[in-house]
């Protein structure tokens, strides 16, 4: 799509330009006549000649001497098949010129061979110019390809680092309803409906690259939910949220941070273990913070740091290159993070 409007950018261009060109040509024809009436019929006939003569000359060098020759690095052959196309191309137009108009239609100068220089020159110039703009449109080309090339790697990435994300979550909610099954609790089937309310999000809206914060908070509800219905009454959870939730986010982020919280902060065994989390949004951050207890029976990553957060760390640099920071302070007794994304 985006070479697609390239090349009609450069069409434009190239239009534009012999549209100028045509006027400038016109202009200084009319302006060298004799006479008080100007001859209109041998002015756009001298300038059809004229621009002809360099359109084909400009695009014989643009589509063919160029790619076949120069950018090959056959430079003599470019330089030799140039100048004798130049020097044939140059006759004929002289040669058309003789019978459009005879010696009547000669520019009256008193240095003829001057003027032939500088037209000549001026020739060169406009091919020159021509072929440059080869140049840049293949250099924008390429660059273009380049974007799109990283774009659809980001893409892939992205979707790969969330198909991680939603093994991990199944994994953990099947043990949970598997811990439930086995001492028959009564919770065992509202853990499947929730867990069916948050398998249709994992599988439809985090496909998006951007969902309202809403639904991910929604997401995040179902999560805590479904961690309560594990848990024994009087565990501290607490999940508060402030400000606008209709801003778009990329799926998946917070709720890392959310798991590791529940995987290594609290434990039926433990009388102390707590979770504080808090999502504030306003017209320019988005900061979401979130404490837990670290539980002594729990193992840790030897780096403090397992799959699920080396994820979500890469899909911040991805998602949101330059705008957003994270901070983690792992503490003996207590783990905390604090991201923050700027909003656009």
């Amino acid at each position: 799509m985006a070479i697609t409007i390239h090349r009609k950018r450069e069409v434009l261009l190239h239009t534009a330009f012999w549209v100028v060109y045509t006027s400038f040509i016109i202009n200084h024809i009319t302006s060298h006549q004799t006479g008080p009436q100007v001859h209109w019929g041998r002015v756009l006939l001298a300038s059809l000649i004229s621009v002809s003569y360099l359109l084909v000359l400009s695009y014989l060098n643009y589509f063919y001497l160029i790619p076949v020759f120069l950018l090959r690095k056959k430079i003599g052959a470019f330089i030799i098949i140039f100048m004798a196309s130049f020097a044939a191309l140059t006759v004929i137009r002289f040669g058309i010129e003789i019978l459009a108009f005879g010696k009547s239609w000669e520019v009256q100068s008193p240095a003829r061979t001057q003027l032939i220089i500088q037209n000549t020159i001026s020739d060169l110039f406009i091919i020159l110019f021509i072929g440059l703009l080869r140049f840049a449109a293949d250099w924008l080309e390429l660059d273009s390809r380049r974007r799109q090339l990283e774009t659809e790697k980001l893409n892939a990435e992205l979707k790969f680092l969330k198909a991680q994300v939603n093994p991990h979550f199944l994994f953990n909610t099947l043990n949970n309803l598997y811990y439930l099954s086995t001492i028959k609790s009564d919770a065992a089937p509202l853990v499947i409906s929730k867990l069916s309310e948050v398998m249709r999000y994992m599988i439809y809206d985090s496909n998006h690259e951007k969902i309202e914060l809403a639904k991910e908070v929604e997401y995040m509800q179902h999560y805590i939910g479904l961690e309560r219905l594990r848990l024994r009454e009087g565990v501290p959870l607490e999940f508060e949220v402030a400000g606008r939730t209709d801003i778009p986010i990329s799926p998946l982020i917070l709720i890392t941070f959310l798991e590791n919280a529940f995987k290594h902060g609290v434990s039926n065994g433990n009388d102390q273990c707590w979770i504080k989390a808090r999502l504030e949004v306003n017209e320019t951050r988005l900061v979401y913070t979130i404490a837990n207890s670290k539980v002594k029976t729990v193992s840790y990553p030897a780096n403090g740091e397992g799959i699920g957060l080396k994820n979500v760390k890469r899909r911040l640099d991805l998602s949101y290159p330059g705008k957003h920071r994270l901070h983690i302070d792992d503490r003996e007794e207590a783990y905390s993070v604090i991201l923050t994304i700027e909003q656009p």
